[in-house]
């Protein structure tokens, strides 16, 4: 993952944090939950790609394990 989308994702899930928060104190229903999708939808992203980067340094691991 770029640091371009890291920093999407983070200013993904701060923009969806607020939504959620300005919904709740409104009482808008629909800004609440498209605030929380939005702040969920990020984190799973950034949680996908932490997870594709593991997998790709354990292959390497057992790509170096099996040279030796």
């Amino acid at each position: 993952m770029g640091v371009g989308d890291k920093m999407k994702n983070k200013a993904d899930q701060a923009s969806g944090r607020a939504k959620a928060t300005i919904g709740k104190m409104t009482g808008d229903r629909r800004l609440e939950v498209e605030g929380r999708l939005q702040h969920g939808k990020a984190t799973l992203a950034e949680d996908a790609e932490k997870l594709k980067e593991g997998v790709k340094d354990a292959a390497e691991q057992i790509k170096d394990a099996f040279k030796k």
